[in-house]
């Protein structure tokens, strides 16, 4: 098994940029859609088509499709916490509000993981700068959900605490998918299992909750969009979050959610004609303060380092 290193590469650093470019993309494909197809359907189609696809790339490739039934199980809990019920909450979210504001409240993720990954794991405990932090985050979350809360939960409140459980979701999924790297499967079958069970899952709920076998033929746009989602935004995408996760830990890689409201908050304001409130601006402000604690790079560089004593040897000797 390869230990995990804190320490990003620059390979690493452009893999998650990447990844954050297509996760930003995701919310604009999904904004689009869900005006046609409803959350339910928009998921399992989601998931089916990335299935499908990682799938066929496995078979292409001359990989092995997963097999065990303990593996299995851990991939219907994987799918359930890391597909089905966020994207199902943030595609709901999405019908009562503007997708960067889902995507600036999906960046708090990361708050979340390291309070579940220092209670359940042994090598990603809390420090002072991640508990600065993750208050600093939360408190932007207050900020921008306001005070309205307290006199009664509208659509919209609802829609943004759904954005929140799904961040705690991905939370908890992040954590338990640490395991997959003591199973000796490679990154492209720890995509592919998830999403069959997602796919499982979701079925019977599409039929039952959506009606899916009823609703009309959505548009090009909404099926391009769903595409997108199910291709780009899934399958390619998990291949590199899987892959960054084996390699620098679960809580370096929720940092993706960092850079992910830049990407969707261009798109969504620029392309959907979008509108950020103050109060969202300086959430977002403060939710970025407390990522950047919880990484901590940016406060190493600024904090002035003492001389090592071997350094001053060093230069005494030559």
């Amino acid at each position: 098994m390869t230990p995990i290193t804190t320490r990003m590469s620059l390979r690493d650093w452009g893999l998650l940029g990447l990844l954050s470019f297509i996760w930003g993309g995701s919310f604009f494909f999904a904004k689009i859609a869900v005006a046609e197809i409803p959350p339910l359907t928009l998921v399992f189609g989601r998931v089916l088509l990335a299935a499908i696809a990682l799938g066929l790339c496995l078979v292409a490739l001359g990989h092995r499709l997963p097999r065990g039934a303990a593996l299995w199980r851990l991939f219907f809990v994987m799918g359930l916490l890391n597909n089905v019920v966020p994207f199902g909450l943030l595609f709901w979210a999405q019908t009562e509000i503007a997708s960067a504001l889902a995507s600036i409240l999906n960046a708090t993720t990361p708050l979340f993981t390291v309070l579940v990954a220092h209670v359940f794991t042994d090598d990603e405990k809390l420090s002072a700068g991640k508990v600065v932090g993750v208050l600093a985050g939360l408190a932007g979350v207050a900020v921008m959900i306001g005070p309205g809360v307290l006199t009664g939960l509208d659509r919209a409140v609802l829609a943004e605490l759904a954005c929140i459980a799904a961040a705690v979701s991905y939370a908890i999924s992040g954590t338990i998918g640490r395991q997959f790297r003591t199973l000796g499967i490679t990154p492209m079958q720890t995509a592919f299992g998830p999403l069959v069970a997602s796919s499982v899952i979701l079925l019977p709920l599409s039929l039952l909750v959506d009606r899916s076998l009823a609703l009309p033929m959505p548009s090009m746009k909404a099926l391009g969009a769903l595409a997108g989602l199910a291709l780009v935004s899934t399958a390619f995408a998990y291949i590199i979050f899987f892959r960054l996760m084996a390699r620098v830990g679960v809580t370096n890689v929720a940092l993706v959610t960092f850079l992910i409201p830049p990407s969707a908050i261009l798109l969504g304001v620029g392309i959907l004609g979008e509108r950020l409130t103050m109060e969202h601006v300086a959430g977002m402000a403060l939710i970025a303060l407390g990522l950047s604690a919880i990484d901590g790079r940016l406060w190493r560089r600024l904090r002035p380092q003492a001389p090592a004593s071997g350094e001053k040897a060093s230069t005494t000797r030559s």
